[in-house]
């Protein structure tokens, strides 16, 4: 099975940490993102991956030259322009001479699923397209997807405005469900992407099939995290270390290079990464420290995350979500605060 990784935006929402590098290429407890994707990917059968890219296109191709992305053999499609989801998924397609039935990934979502539940469900259901569904809480920053009992996808609305819902939600205590961001798709979905213009697969191309009765959908709840925003970068880091997903080197719940770090200072369920500098009475709790950071004596970081070579200054205090990019400095006593959000909403372990 072939898969196109949708890897071409800009990550605003995580800047100034994607001034330079593009999201899917930030460090997960010391690995690119990209690579937790892939491994994911390759346990459930897929053997080539094209990633279709746009943002920092180079960045990804640097850093695997040789074709590979750990098990993965890849392709790459460089879009000359934003063609929206969907024609991101034509152009691929079209570039990587992708025929017959593929999956396709949002390259930011880390995710537990079973992709190859999902590919036999699509190859008896007989559907056009076939989609992954999460169960959340609040549907409003995703695609609201409502199902009738065999699967079959009665509607799908893109980000529904907060407390907006269709009669045919759930009921009884059911959570309502969004689209996962992994599809099961065949070359009819192809034919219906207009190549001369941007066109979303979310609010036009889905919108299509379930007019036509040929989208179905498999309701999956496992770990699934959307990593867009720095709270939502921070919980990926923190869902390894307590042992959610994956496996990183922890050592009482932190997550670290031993080296520099003063014996005085206070850490707890942190990423700590490779050549840091932290001070005497330093304290650092539910943060991610990138590469060569510098703390120096006394200073806070608490929830927050610090690009590679990150300077803060004696005494500084970070919290809140706060977002330092790479190379930048904290000033001595500075306090950063960020608008602080509600905590993502708790994965299934299931």
């Amino acid at each position: 099975m072939r898969a196109i990784l949708l890897l071409g935006g800009f990550g605003t929402r995580l800047r100034p940490l994607t001034n330079d590098t593009p999201k899917q290429m930030l460090p997960v407890c010391g690995r690119p993102m990209i690579e937790w994707v892939c491994e994911h990917l390759h346990r459930h059968g897929v053997d080539e991956i094209v990633l279709s890219l746009g943002y920092r296109a180079e960045a990804f191709t640097a850093a695997y030259p040789h074709g590979r992305i750990g098990q993965l053999a890849y392709q790459v499609a460089v879009e000359p322009g934003p063609r929206g989801t969907a024609g991101a998924v034509r152009f691929a397609a079209e570039a990587s001479d992708i025929t017959g039935t593929f999956l396709v990934l949002n390259g930011d979502v880390l995710t537990d699923l079973d992709v190859g539940a999902l590919v036999s469900l699509h190859a008896s259901s007989g559907a056009e397209a076939t989609i992954a569904l999460q169960p959340v809480a609040d549907p409003s920053p995703y695609g609201l997807v409502v199902t009738d009992p065999s699967g079959r996808v009665l509607s799908f609305s893109e980000k529904p405005e907060p407390g907006w819902a269709p009669a045919a939600l759930p009921r009884g205590g059911e959570r309502p469900t969004i689209s996962a961001g992994t599809y099961v798709l065949t070359s009819a979905v192809l034919d219906r992407i207009a190549p001369d213009r941007p066109v979303s697969i979310e609010r036009e191309i889905f919108p299509q099939i379930v007019a036509d009765g040929a989208l179905a959908a498999l309701v999956a709840d496992t770990y699934w995290l959307d990593t867009g925003t720095p709270q939502q970068y921070l919980a990926a880091n923190l869902d390894i270390l307590a042992g959610r997903r994956g496996a990183a080197r922890v050592i009482d719940g932190i997550a670290a290079s031993s080296d520099g770090l003063h014996p005085d200072a206070q850490m707890r369920t942190s990423v700590i990464g490779r050549g840091c500098e932290i001070g005497a009475g330093a304290v650092v709790q539910r943060s991610v420290v990138g590469d060569g950071c510098r703390l120096a004596a006394g200073a806070i970081v608490i929830d927050s995350v610090l690009g590679a070579g990150a300077v803060v200054g004696a005494g500084a205090t970070l919290c809140d979500y706060s977002v330092v990019g790479s190379g930048e400095q904290v000033a001595p006593g500075a306090v950063l605060r960020a608008q602080r959000q509600p905590p993502p909403e708790p994965v299934s372990d299931s």
